[in-house]
């Protein structure tokens, strides 16, 4: 029997069909100037390349091998828009995965991409708290009893779990996911989600039962709930998660986050990998005999070519000396890999798929005069929040006023906006694939001014988790011809201090029992993420031959001229945090 058990470990998670390298930004000082650089880091035929050198390197060193994904694979770009889920799983096929959690993308659509998807794949899908038992058997896009899913066992009230042989014991992955999943996602109606700590909880004292006490967790729950569930359920070993695009590691001499990688909670170290593939994870693990991470050392990693671009803090190109040195800078950093690929992968991507989407990358449809930063929160830099948000707001209130002239108010969700808008031209794939990947339909509704209020509330609560858990910061609201004010340190209720609505081009306080007339995308007013009060409207309406991205496409095209400045400030935010 061995005193150490060691494991290796390559972890993604929310990849969102970025299968090409992702833009990235660094921020590096020399001579006590800050240089912004500009870089491409990532993509499955890196990710293919680091993948197999850990795994080869564990088969050397006759060390056990995970690669684990920790969710969110569909959506997000152009490949998922084009081939749905079919382009997916092919190339996660290429990488070889020994399990993923479902995420709440993978469920957008309801069940039935979902088991598109299980049909195509050669890996277990793990979601052991979805229950599925009162699941149709006879309808078409079924999940109940699909080989490569492991759900929920109503029979025991466990997860199912996937085994591993490990030395001289047994290692077992549990799969756990959003147990809010309705709330942000769409799964069919006979499909639930229960409880993701009690199942947990039940599912480790069923395997200790068993002699068994090596245990990761494969979460798409997000950094807070992973916290949680560490503090709450002892005898997990690791977890191993996704869903809040957490990118762990020192990484702040480059301008990035300083979150511990393998932060430790009740002795669980909770391992997360940022997104859209720009990184990979990659730990070296010791356990003991009874399961409990002794030593872990390992961290995430950028996988970059060396075309980078250096520019001053007022925009200009650095001089080439500058450059190289700081280039070279950065790539003496530990946390930096360069660009190495697998062969086959690249080849796949850009023979079968990417022939498919040129067409669309070369449809420009506006010049942007300068980077418009999307940030799901407010913050210190950004105090005022997301830069981008706004602008799509406006870009549904001008789509909603060609239809209904008495428009009073757009409003739209942090997570509908994928990233940032860069400087330089805009085409149309940047807009469907990047930036609004999401083809949703837009909602006119005729609403209280208090229910307005009381979503505004409600979904700043649950993107900051500020007295509720939340489902992320994606619900934050971003509106245009309505401005908040939110202080966080007051009781629930009276959290919203002032809304006022642009009327007869003036500002006037929001009149909580009068009607107005808002649009927000058939997602948000379908009360996702905290929107439950726009339920309580008056009256809605489906806009359909006007989705969310065509009415950003429309506004670029006709008004990309008017976005060469911020919006005035419609979000006054004051955190409940110190």
């Amino acid at each position: 029997m061995p005193n150490i058990y060691r494991l290796s470990i390559a972890h993604i998670n929310d990849t969102h069909s970025n299968f090409e390298p992702s833009p990235v930004h660094f921020s590096l000082t020399a001579q006590q100037h800050t240089y912004k650089l500009e870089a491409h880091s990532g993509g499955y035929a890196r990710l293919g390349y680091q993948i197999e050198q850990a795994r080869q390197q564990a088969a050397a060193q006759q060390t056990p091998f995970l690669f684990l994904h920790g969710g969110d694979s569909f959506q997000g770009t152009l490949y998922f828009r084009e081939f749905k889920g079919a382009a997916n799983a092919h190339l996660l096929n290429l990488l070889k995965p020994d399990a993923m959690v479902i995420g709440n993308h993978e469920i957008d659509a309801g069940n039935s991409p979902v088991q598109a998807f299980l049909n195509r794949i050669d890996f277990p899908i793990l979601a052991g708290n979805m229950d599925l038992s009162q699941e149709d058997r006879q309808k078409t896009g079924r999940l109940y009893g699909h080989p490569m899913l492991y759900d929920f066992d109503d029979s025991t009230e466990t997860a199912k779990v996937l085994i591993k042989p490990f030395y001289d014991t047994k290692l077992a992955i549990i799969g756990i996911t959003l147990d809010q999943m309705r709330l942000i996602a769409r799964p069919d109606p006979d499909t639930h989600f229960v409880n993701a700590i009690e199942t947990t909880e039940r599912t480790i004292q069923r395997l200790h039962q068993q002699g068994i006490h090596h245990i990761i967790v494969l979460s798409h729950l997000g950094l807070d709930q992973d916290r949680e569930l560490a503090a709450k359920v002892d005898g997990i070993s690791l977890i191993v998660g996704g869903h809040s695009h957490t990118l762990q590691g020192e990484l702040s001499d480059i301008g990035l986050s300083n979150i511990p990688y393998g932060e430790t909670i009740n002795s669980t170290p909770i391992l997360h990998a940022g997104k859209y593939a720009e990184t990979v994870g990659l730990a070296e693990i010791c356990f003991d005999q009874q399961g409990k991470v002794v030593e872990l050392l390992g961290n995430n990693y950028f996988m970059l070519d060396n075309k980078i671009t250096v520019t001053t803090k007022q925009g200009t190109v650095a001089d080439s000396h500058t450059s190289a040195a700081l280039i070279e800078q950065l790539f003496s950093h530990p946390c930096i890999k360069d660009a190495q690929h697998d062969e086959e992968i690249h080849s796949v991507i850009h023979t079968q798929y990417r022939p498919s989407l040129d067409a669309i990358e070369n449809q420009i449809l506006t010049h942007i005069p300068r980077d418009f930063v999307h940030t799901r929160l407010p913050s210190k830099h950004f105090p005022h929040g997301s830069e981008i948000a706004p602008w799509v707001s406006r870009s549904m209130y001008k789509a909603a006023k060609n239809i209904e002239p008495n428009i009073d108010f757009a409003l739209h969700n942090a997570g509908g906006v994928r990233q940032s808008l860069n400087k330089g031209q805009l085409s149309l794939a940047d807009v469907v694939g990047r930036i609004l990947p999401f083809d949703l339909p837009l909602t006119l509704y005729q609403i209280q001014g208090k229910y307005v209020i009381e979503a505004l509330e409600s979904s700043i609560n649950s993107a900051t988790n500020n007295g509720i858990m939340g489902t992320g910061a994606g619900s934050f609201p971003y509106p245009y011809g309505l401005r908040y004010f939110y202080d966080g340190k007051q009781i629930k209720g009276q959290r919203i201090t002032q809304v006022e609505i642009y009327k007869q081009d003036q500002w006037q306080t929001l009149d909580p029992k009068k009607l107005y007339l808002g649009v927000s995308s058939s997602y948000t007013a379908a009360g996702k993420e905290g929107y439950e009060a726009l339920l309580l409207a008056h009256w809605q309406q489906s806009i359909t031959d006007q989705t969310l991205p065509e009415a950003f496409i429309d506004f670029v095209s006709q008004y990309g001229h008017l976005i060469n400045g911020l919006l005035l400030a419609n979000v006054h935010y004051i955190s409940h945090r110190d």
